[in-house]
């Protein structure tokens, strides 16, 4: 039943971008275009996947045992720039129609803060107990993220061809509809399963 809990707090009640606000660059830069939504949530996905199966071990059998928790920051930051520098040229050389549709996006999963929550809720807030609910709570986390980046640009498709007055017209609609899907999200976090 944990892993249920974990699977709706990644997805729904704690989603990063509209419940933590947490990796808003992205959402607000690429939501654009669908395919480009998309293909940034994967990547986006892949990358908090492998950082939870990297810096859980690091921090809870490495760090922690030989008291050097004081650096959890830099290690978790050289495993996520190292991870993304792999998915960089893994893209441009295989998928260059994606790799340039994120453009400098897609280097910004670096200091993208919701990377950096998923490892520190994994490991120093404990927000997990044990390898299995880390990689689970990756996965959620990274799924939610692309959900909401899905839904973002084809709601941000839809409303462009609206003739809206100018003063709302680019990005204050944006934010304006990104206010509402936060309010819509928000309803999630009262579920308590298996309480």
């Amino acid at each position: 039943m944990n892993i249920l809990a974990i699977v709706v707090a990644g997805i729904l009640s704690q989603n990063f971008l509209l419940v933590k606000t947490m990796g808003i660059c992205p959402f607000l830069g690429v939501s654009k275009k669908t395919d480009a939504s998309l293909g940034m949530g994967i990547a986006v996905t892949f990358v908090m996947v492998l950082t939870c199966l990297v810096c859980y071990p690091l921090y809870v059998w490495v760090l922690v045992p030989t008291g050097l928790e004081y650096l959890e920051i830099i290690v978790f930051i050289l495993v996520i720039a190292s991870l993304v520098q792999i998915l960089e040229m893994v893209l441009k050389k295989f998928i260059p129609g994606l790799y340039s549709a994120m453009g400098i996006y897609l280097p910004l999963i670096t200091t993208n803060c919701a990377i950096l929550g998923v490892a520190e809720l994994v490991t120093v807030q404990a927000a997990v107990t044990t390898y299995l609910e880390a990689l689970v709570y990756g996965l959620a986390s990274g799924i939610g993220f692309t959900l909401v980046m899905i839904i973002m640009s084809g709601l941000r498709e839809r409303v462009d061809r609206y003739n809206l007055a100018k003063p709302l017209k680019g990005f204050p609609i944006v934010l304006i509809v990104a206010g509402f899907m936060a309010m819509a999200f928000s309803m999630f976090t009262g579920i308590n399963i298996g309480a």
